[in-house]
C-alpha cells in the first residue's frame, strides 16, 4: 500500500479526498458496503402487461397484486414508490445500472438470476404451463413435435423450456415476444401452435378473454416461486423487505391482497 500512495501527486490524493468527503455529505453509498443509507424513494422495474401481478386497467392506471404488494411495502418503509415500465430481457441491466431499485413483476427465481440478483423471500408460487386453443389437437407435450411455440422473450417459460433440450429438439420453432399477451394473440392467430406461460397470468388472460377458446395440458414445465429481484449491494434493503413481507402475512394484509386477485387458494 506505501508503494501505491508514493506513486499518487499530491494534488490526485486531495482531489481524492474531496471526492470522498462530497460523496458522503451527499449520502452516496460506497458500491457493495451493504449500509446504504435509507432511500426515500424506491424505482419498481415492471412488465406492465403482466396480469395480474402489474398492468393497466381500462384507465391506464397500473393495477394488479404485485403493485398492491409494492404500495403496502413502500407505506410500511415511509417511503415513495415510483412504477417504471421496462423492458423485460434488460431487467437485470436495469436494476444493477441504478436505473430500478427492484425487479417486481411476477419475478421468478432460477439459478442463473441469482448470479445476477439477489432475491427477497418468495411471496408466490407458480408454473410453467403449456395452452393452446380448445379446438387444436395438441393434447400432450409430445403432439408439439414439429410445432410453432410462442414464448416471452428472456421469461422463465423460455428458462423452463431449455431445461429439456429433447423437447427444444422436436419442435419447429420456439418464438419469442416482447410480451405475453403477443404470445398468445399469435396462437389465437394461428401461427402458433401452443404458448408456454406463467399459471398466474394465463389463468387470468383466459378469464378475461373466454375461457372457453383455450385448452390447458396436463403436463407442465414445472413449478417455481415469485420473488422481488435487488442489487447484491442492497442488503439493508432487502432485509427491511423480508421483515415486511413477514409481517403482512402475520398479520393478514397479504391474505387480503392474495384474495382480491385469485380465487383460489
Amino acid at each position: 500500500m506505501k508503494t501505491i500512495f508514493k506513486a499518487i501527486r499530491l494534488i490526485t490524493l486531495i482531489a481524492l479526498i474531496t471526492a470522498l468527503a462530497s460523496g458522503c455529505a451527499n449520502n452516496e453509498p460506497a458500491a457493495g458496503n451493504g449500509n446504504q443509507p435509507e432511500k426515500s424513494k424506491l424505482i419498481m422495474g415492471l412488465d406492465d402487461t403482466f396480469a395480474p401481478m402489474g398492468f393497466r386497467n381500462e384507465k391506464g392506471e397500473l393495477v394488479g397484486f404485485d403493485i398492491d404488494l409494492a404500495n403496502e411495502v413502500a407505506k410500511r418503509m415511509d417511503v415513495t414508490i415510483e412504477f417504471q415500465p421496462i423492458d423485460w430481457m434488460m431487467k437485470e441491466t436495469e436494476l444493477n445500472s441504478g436505473n430500478i431499485d427492484l425487479i417486481w413483476n411476477g419475478y421468478t427465481i432460477t439459478d442463473l438470476r441469482k448470479e445476477k440478483v439477489n432475491f427477497s423471500k418468495a411471496y408466490l408460487e407458480n408454473s410453467q404451463i403449456i395452452v393452446t386453443l380448445s379446438s387444436s389437437e395438441v393434447n400432450t407435450k409430445a403432439d408439439l413435435a414439429g410445432k410453432n411455440i410462442a414464448v416471452q422473450a428472456e421469461s422463465s417459460a423460455l428458462d423452463a423450456i431449455n431445461t429439456e433440450p429433447d423437447f427444444v429438439s422436436s419442435v419447429n420453432e420456439i418464438v419469442e415476444f416482447s410480451t405475453n399477451n403477443e404470445a398468445f394473440m399469435d396462437v389465437e392467430a394461428g401461427r402458433s401452435d401452443a404458448v408456454v406461460v406463467d399459471e398466474v397470468l394465463a389463468r387470468y388472460y383466459m378469464k378475461q378473454n373466454g375461457q372457453e377458446k383455450y385448452k390447458v395440458l396436463e403436463e407442465d414445465f414445472g413449478d417455481e416461486e415469485y420473488a422481488v429481484g435487488i442489487r447484491k449491494s442492497d442488503t439493508d434493503l432487502l432485509n427491511n423487505l423480508n421483515k415486511i413481507f413477514e409481517d403482512m402475512i402475520n398479520d393478514g394484509t397479504y391474505e387480503a391482497m392474495y384474495t382480491k386477485w385469485f380465487s383460489e387458494n
